[in-house]
């Protein structure tokens, strides 16, 4: 059961549990190293698939201390008991996420989500006033903001130093759908093809989310508009598996948007630009620790991950000395460490510092899915979010 705001702080590693993630599923155990990777909590208790002997041998495999078959049973039974999880984590298929969540909320359980968060705008919603009207914490595991170079390309144009925004250019490329991989007994690509449990969109959904994301994050700016030419250019394929869009920013900058899960060669490239009227910068996930400074006439300058020199947001999602590569699963891992310092805040009876995406960012992540799929019906119409 998650610590109420009057008990005393937990001095022990929080309990984390997780509903989803099993055998084949390559997410799960990221969630999984990054919610322990600082030693602030372990994953105890899970209910890994909806079929039950998934559930449990994939739980055997984890060392799981309780295994569940089904997540209404694991809410129960984990709210029930004085040593159950303070956290659950959902790392299930997207028509999942809404159900599970509002199971764990409802158990006064604290929850940390996967995106996108549910799969339906009308699902958004009503997570948005469950955790309004309650006292447990929500996270939304949106990892690419959690990187240091991103932090200090936030910093940057939160100081001024690009100036008035003027253009951004967010792309987000895969290979890994070329092909119809779905009708091939692939489960991963069966699951995020299919509306039923993906949602209204494949590539917007999965990554587009992502590259939408992290231009707000960065920009400090909401997208308002959104132009959108959606493709499935896999035969047979019920979802968009590319996607090419122009957006329009609060405050007046414009920009582009690019996803695709069918970019031959690509792995997974994640890459922003924004321009303003004093500078310019430039991140590449394939080079997650260098960002990339622009001045207006002077010589471009190289941020490295981990110098002093950096913001203070950017040294404090740092874990490692200068050169030594620092990715992914640490960015991964500075959402859940936030999350995980808010639990502990709650259990002393502090204000969370909500210092990672949550509900309210998912919420907006399903109406830029929506209005982008609405534009690309309507013919490239711009649509509002």
């Amino acid at each position: 059961m998650c610590p109420t705001p009057t008990s005393s702080p937990p001095e022990r590693r929080l309990r984390a549990g997780i509903v989803g993630g099993g055998r084949g599923a390559f997410i799960g155990s990221v969630h999984r190293l990054a919610a322990e990777l600082d030693g602030q909590a372990l994953v105890v208790a899970g209910a890994m698939s909806s079929r039950p002997e998934i559930a449990r041998s994939s739980a055997a495999e984890w060392f799981l201390e309780r295994a569940y078959t089904s997540y209404e049973e694991m809410a129960r039974a984990e709210s029930a008991d004085a040593n159950g999880i303070d956290f659950v984590i959902v790392a299930a298929p997207n028509h999942l996420h809404c159900p599970v969540a509002r199971a764990f909320l409802g158990a006064d359980i604290h929850v940390i989500c996967d995106k996108p968060l549910a799969l339906n705008v009308a699902e958004g919603e009503e997570l948005v006033r469950l955790v309004e009207a309650g006292t447990t914490l929500f996270a939304l595991t949106h990892n690419y903001t959690g990187y240091p170079a991103v932090r200090e390309a936030r910093a940057l144009v939160q100081g001024g130093q690009l100036g008035e925004l003027r253009k951004v250019l967010v792309e987000y490329t895969q290979d890994w759908l070329m092909e119809p991989l779905e009708r091939a007994g692939n489960r991963q690509a069966e699951w995020r093809t299919d509306p039923a449990r993906a949602g209204l969109a494949g590539a917007v959904g999965d990554i587009g989310t992502h590259a939408a994301n992290l231009l707000e994050f960065v920009t400090a700016r909401r997208i308002e508009a959104v132009c959108a030419d959606l493709t499935s250019f896999v035969a047979g394929r019920r979802l968009d598996d590319d996607a090419n869009m122009l957006v329009r920013l609060e405050g007046g900058a414009k920009g582009t948007l690019t996803c695709s899960q069918i970019a031959c060669g690509d792995e997974n490239r994640l890459s922003l630009r924004v321009y303003g009227t004093r500078a310019g910068l430039e991140w590449h996930q394939h080079e997650p620790n260098t960002l990339v400074f622009k001045p207006a006439g002077r010589p471009w300058e190289l941020r490295r991950t981990g110098q002093a020199y950096l913001s203070a947001p950017a040294r404090e999602a740092t874990r490692i000395p200068a050169g030594h590569p620092e990715g992914y699963l640490e960015a991964f891992a500075n959402v859940y460490r936030a999350f995980i310092e808010d639990v502990r805040r709650v259990g002393r009876g502090e204000p969370p510092r909500r210092d990672y995406p949550g509900v309210e960012d998912g919420l907006r992540g399903l109406r830029f899915i929506e209005q982008a799929v609405a534009s690309s019906r309507a013919g490239s119409a711009w649509m509002r979010l």
